[in-house]
């Protein structure tokens, strides 16, 4: 199905249910949704917006994001989100390079390319009260198009564009389709077991794919519905559980870090969670064990990238789950390994990651180059590391970007990160590689610890030298009271490495 239809269909089927809701708005019934949408499309109309256009959203998660989204797919145009810590110049590239005709923003802006109009909350606001009868122009809205009676026209028209991080350059555009997202959320129901009983948190950022996919899209096409966090708060986070009583929520490592972490009389409910989701980085499995022994809850590990629009693995709600792998194949979708020969690797050997099937990315906007790099063959080279175990199961070792080569060896920080973390005062790690005039490049730890927890860097070292060769080893183990994290909630690791580079760092 295209997606588009989604909130009339919601509309038809159960016009008094809750979809969506935030801390501002409370919750917006599917007639109350779908009106809402509605309103903000002929505004979006009046401004010049049509089908082929993009549409972008420069918001923090709230409902009105989710309501922009589907006005810009109401009338067949693509919506960007962009990440509201952007700068003006950060945003400014974004916009050109999406082709944006309108941007919506919380406040005015400056610095906007001249060809992108702007509007505000503020003008949106006035769109949820009723309209004076005799009103026209933009403030009353434009016609909307009919929509088609089959459901499943223009899944090949582009649905979004959602920035990379830009960490191996300038940030590009992934083109997702109507039918990525079809096969995408119609997996994620199936590999979740989604019904109209569920009912989401999302406290994931909207401006990436993950949170739109799984804590928005999926719940709502399931019948179910969706709370927003407007922001993360480790502190605040379980009287939000309590209180909207979600069935699941999408988490990364950081933040189960974090929520583990919490003072130990912190004994949240949370029985109305049937499942928590981890994503966007391999979690340690000793993590794992703590989250789930300490919250009651059932912790699902996944692996995926924007480019096979979120999710391409997961571990099995209903059958074995295996920590210190990222599980199965989703539904409609293929994984597997791929040597340097660009042969398959079937012997449980190690390669590079490579996906195949409906929700492989259209491809770079306006990068047909970088595309036919990514995409060959009718696989997605995921750039990613692994092997899958004897079951199917995929392990993650690395990004090959990561990898340390010391004197002609390889090095997976991965590997070294797993061991630091079965220190029980170890709260994070990270491992990075400094270059080296001998050897190239040598692998250096970061470190941070729990509350109350101690340790140093030669009790971490006796550690290492006991799980590991020596080469392995890194030449220094830096401890910091937190690592740095990207916008997704990821260990920054160019941010790392840019420490290393200082001239005070080691």
């Amino acid at each position: 199905m295209n997606l588009s239809h989604l909130p009339t269909v919601r509309r038809e089927q159960a016009p008094h249910a809750p979809a969506v809701g935030d801390d501002t708005h409370g919750s917006l019934s599917n007639a109350g949704f779908a009106d809402l949408i509605e309103a903000y499309a002929r505004h979006f109309a009046a401004r010049g917006i049509g089908r082929g256009d993009v549409v972008a959203v420069k918001l923090t998660n709230r409902v009105e994001l989710v309501v922009a989204l589907f006005a810009a797919w109401r009338l067949g145009a693509a919506l960007t989100p962009v990440n509201p810590a952007l700068t003006a110049v950060e945003t400014a590239y974004q916009l050109a390079d999406s082709g944006a005709e309108l941007v919506v923003t919380e406040e005015p802006s400056a610095g906007l390319p001249g060809s992108v109009t702007e509007v505000t909350l503020a003008e949106l606001a006035e769109l949820a009260e009723p309209a004076e009868p005799a009103e026209s122009g933009p403030a009353a809205g434009a016609a909307l198009p009919d929509l088609p009676a089959d459901r499943d026209s223009g899944l090949d028209d582009l649905a979004l564009v959602i920035y990379t991080s830009g960490t191996t350059g300038r940030p590009k555009g992934v083109e997702l389709t109507h039918r990525n997202l079809d096969a995408m959320t119609a997996a994620m129901i199936e590999g979740m077991r989604l019904t109209e009983e569920d009912h989401s948190l999302l406290i994931l950022p909207l401006f990436h794919v993950n949170g739109i996919v799984v804590s928005i899209l999926s719940p709502l096409r399931a019948g179910g519905r969706a709370t927003i966090v407007g922001r993360f708060s480790a502190r605040n986070f379980f009287e939000a559980v309590e209180k909207a009583r979600p069935t699941y929520f999408s988490g990364v490592p950081a933040i189960y870090a974090m929520l583990s972490n919490l003072p130990a009389e912190v004994r949240p409910d949370t029985s109305s969670l049937r499942f928590v989701v981890c994503g966007a980085a391999p979690m340690p499995p000793g993590l794992i064990g703590v989250v789930e022994q300490r919250f009651g809850v059932r912790l699902i590990e996944g692996y995926g990238l924007s480019e096979a629009t979120c999710a391409s693995t997961v571990n099995p709600l209903d059958g074995v789950r295996k920590p210190g792998t990222v599980g199965l194949p989703l539904p409609g979708q293929t994984v597997a390994i791929m040597g340097e020969d660009g042969r398959p690797v079937t012997d449980g050997g190690i390669g590079e990651v490579v996906v195949s099937g409906p929700t492989v990315m259209r491809g770079y906007l306006g990068r047909p180059e970088e595309t036919a790099k990514a995409v060959r063959g009718g696989w997605l080279h995921t750039g990613d590391v692994g092997r899958l175990d004897e079951d199917g199961y995929l392990i993650l070792v690395d990004r090959v970007k990561d990898m340390i080569i010391r004197g002609g060896e390889n090095i997976y920080p991965k590997e070294i990160e797993t061991v630091l973390h079965e220190h029980p005062a170890v709260l994070e790690a990270a491992v990075v590689g400094r270059r080296d005039d001998i050897l190239g490049e040598v692998p250096v730890a970061f470190v941070s610890v729990r509350d109350g927890a101690a340790l140093t860097a030669p009790e971490a070292k006796e550690l290492l030298g006991a799980r590991l060769a020596a080469y392995k080893i890194p030449v220094d183990v830096l401890l910091l009271p937190e690592l740095p994290k990207n916008p997704v909630g990821k260990i920054d690791k160019p941010a790392l490495r840019r420490l290393l580079s200082a001239p005070t760092a080691g």
